[in-house]
C-alpha cells in the first residue's frame, strides 16, 4: 500500500472514529449493556461523554492533516489499547458486565489497531523521499 493510499485511508478511520465517539451518549442509552457501567445515578457516564465527544471532534478535524496530528493519533492508539483491556479484565471479573465484550471493548480495540497500521510513525518516515540525480 503506498503511503498516498494510507494517508486516504487514515482519514476515513479518523473520522469514523471521530463519529463514533460522538455516538457514544446514543449507544449508552439504546444499548446499555455493551456500552454503559453504572446503573442509576452517576456523574461518570456524561464525564467519559464529554471526554468522548471532544476526541471525536478532534479526531475528525485531524484528518484534515493527519501528518500534523501524529500525537493526538497515537494518544488514541494507546489510549484506546489501554482502556480497551482494563474494560476487558473489568468485564470478565464483575458480574453483569460481559455485553461489553461485545461492544464497547472490541470498538476501542478495533479503532486502536485500524489507527496502528494506518498512522505513520514519524513525520519523516511520511516524507516523500526525493533523488537529487547525483
Amino acid at each position: 500500500m503506498t503511503l498516498v493510499d494510507r494517508l486516504r485511508y487514515l482519514r476515513v478511520v479518523l473520522v469514523l472514529a471521530g463519529f463514533a465517539c460522538l455516538a457514544l451518549y446514543p449507544l449508552m442509552v439504546f444499548w446499555p449493556s455493551g456500552w454503559a457501567w453504572h446503573i442509576g445515578h452517576s456523574d461518570y457516564p456524561m464525564m467519559i461523554v464529554g471526554i468522548y465527544a471532544t476526541l471525536g471532534v478532534c479526531l475528525i478535524l485531524a484528518a484534515r492533516d493527519p501528518l500534523a496530528n501524529l500525537s493526538l493519533i497515537w494518544f488514541t492508539v494507546w489510549s484506546s489499547a489501554v482502556h480497551g483491556a482494563i474494560m476487558a479484565v473489568q468485564a470478565v471479573t464483575q458480574p453483569g458486565q460481559m455485553g461489553h465484550l461485545a461492544g464497547d471493548v472490541p470498538a476501542l480495540f478495533i479503532v486502536a489497531i485500524a489507527l496502528a497500521i494506518l498512522t505513520p510513525r514519524s513525520k519523516r518516515t511520511a516524507r516523500p523521499r526525493t533523488h537529487s540525480g547525483h
